[in-house]
């Protein structure tokens, strides 16, 4: 509870900005940036007369939510909203959100039917390009299956079991708000396709332990985009613990067990593992689970066809698996990991040398390097496609952002020298120009993560710029950083169209850029 009153406490200061204290805060606390006098060090520079940062005041349309709607909003997913930690109970109640509809919203989904067949397959192909591609958590044959059968023999049993209309509901609703946070269309149709699915909820949670883990994780997968229901952070914890109490981390669980059900539970536990590294490192906390404990291997990179009850079919060399994506993407989790536990953690540090200290961030950014280089070719092409990481330009992004994050002050290395600095001022700015090629190329997923990494790499590089030893406007002339952080408030703008605290973080940007301009050599 320490932290999220920190944390809100944080953003109360966020959305009543009379000084620095917002920056300031979420450079020690969020990112990593320490030592307090160093961010102080950056504020005398960029306000040398002292003046306090003024940011805009009203940068929301008319007719945007309140004060508190903003705080709940930007927050959300690092509290518990109304769950609060009296509501980690096994009673599947706590994710419920259905009795939170009016009579006629519950009537409506309530009446809702299946889309057209051409929109579901719409949908679902966009769930196996995207959702799919970064957790495999649903075996797709028996799903295409089950979804066909619906719309052809509707009255079959297992297409009336609360379990595969949940699946199938769900994974129509994480397609659709997939879609929409590329596209930034309306997001009404995933909405009621999420409340029709937590109708079936508790009848699905009630088939066995791996069902009700799958169903939390569904769940997940839902709130990376959308925040109906309880919070991303909750449901990871939650259902980490199920899966560490069923013994999923360890290699002896999966012993005189079918193949392709080893695998499916692999394919399930790497999955979480994954959101776990991601959410936690966005919000700055500890991981739900450690890579100590964990001593089973990845699932295979074999298409689903090659995997049997008895054995594993060798997947054609010269025809990538489906499952290659997924695990170059589990190896970059991988190193986040890393990262996590070697460079952000205060009692790994302690008593380390210089030269330690640097030889463990020079091995990490190797790894780094290695990852991008030995990224999947080719990639999987579809036609019309906007997913994000079927591009080579969102493997840019994560190289960019991981190693931004390798180099932030942290408490492995609380004070860099300039040779760190100008890395974390190039990989901070790299970060932000992949973020805008991918909006060029109607690529970039608006959602909340993303929203994080913007803003973080943006701080990042003003941080990295003001903190070098050239004067001012001799680093501001050599990094572009200017531009770099006037496409930064171009990408808050738009992600303003659907979070509104991202205008608070555009004016915040803003108001840097306009005192960084005061110090830049006036043109001939």
């Amino acid at each position: 509870m320490e932290v999220l009153l920190l944390w809100k406490r944080s953003f109360q200061i966020f959305l009543r900005p009379k000084k620095s204290d917002f920056l300031l805060f979420l450079l020690q606390h969020q990112t990593g940036f320490l030592p307090l006098q160093l961010t102080q060090a950056v504020l005398r520079r960029l306000s040398p007369d002292k003046s306090s940062f003024v940011f805009e005041d009203d940068v929301e349309p008319k007719g945007s939510p309140g004060e508190n709607q903003i705080l709940d909003q930007f927050i959300d997913p690092l509290s518990f909203r109304k769950y609060g930690p009296s509501s980690l109970i096994s009673s599947s109640s706590a994710f419920a959100t259905f009795p939170e509809l009016n009579e006629q919203e519950q009537l409506d989904v309530m009446e809702l039917e299946l889309p057209a067949q051409s929109h579901a397959a719409h949908l679902t192909d966009f769930y196996w390009s995207h959702s799919h591609t970064l957790y495999p958590i649903i075996r797709k044959n028996e799903f295409t299956g089950a979804l066909w059968k619906v719309y052809t023999d509707p009255e079959d049993p297992l297409v009336q079991s609360p379990l595969w209309l949940f699946r199938i509901w769900m994974v129509l609703a994480i397609g659709s708000t997939a879609y929409c946070s590329v596209s930034l269309v309306d997001e009404s149709e995933s909405v009621m396709f999420f409340n029709k699915a937590m109708t079936y909820f508790e009848g699905a949670f009630s088939c066995g332990d791996m069902a009700a883990l799958e169903v939390l994780m569904l769940q997940v997968s839902y709130s990376f985009f959308n925040q109906l229901g309880p919070n991303t952070w909750f449901l990871v914890g939650v259902a980490t613990r199920m899966a560490i109490g069923m013994g999923l981390h360890t290699s002896s669980t999966y012993e005189n067990v079918p193949v392709d059900v080893s695998e499916y539970r692999k394919r399930i536990f790497w999955s979480l593992y994954m959101m776990d590294r991601v959410v936690s490192m966005a919000l700055g906390r500890p991981f739900a689970m450690r890579d100590n404990d964990i001593d089973v291997e990845i699932f295979a990179d074999v298409d689903d066809e090659n995997i049997q009850p008895d054995r594993i079919v060798p997947q054609d060399p010269l025809k990538p698996s489906s499952m290659q994506v997924p695990r170059h993407i589990l190896a970059l989790r991988k190193i986040a990991s890393v990262i996590g536990e070697k460079v952000y953690s205060q009692t790994k540090a302690r008593g380390m040398d210089q030269g330690q200290r640097d030889e463990i961030v020079h091995q990490i950014h190797k790894q780094l390097v290695e990852w991008r280089r030995s990224m999947p070719f080719p990639l999987p092409e579809l036609q019309g496609s906007r997913v994000p990481h079927l591009s080579s330009s969102w493997f840019d992004l994560n190289y960019y952002t991981h190693v931004t994050m390798l180099y932030r002050p942290s408490p492995l290395c609380p004070t860099l020298d300039v040779p760190k600095v100008k890395i974390l001022a190039e990989s901070s700015a790299m970060s932000i120009r992949q973020a805008m090629n991918m909006h060029l190329q109607q690529r970039l997923s608006y959602n909340w993560l993303n929203l994080f990494g913007v803003f973080t790499s943006s701080l990042a590089l003003m941080y990295s710029v003001t903190a070098q030893p050239d004067s001012l406007s001799s680093a501001l002339e050599q990094t572009g950083a200017v531009g770099d952080l006037e496409l930064a408030v171009e990408l808050l703008s738009t992600f303003g169209k659907k979070f509104p605290s991202a205008l608070k973080c555009r004016g915040m940007i803003r108001e840097v850029v306009s005192r960084l301009k005061d110090h830049l050599a006036p043109q001939d």
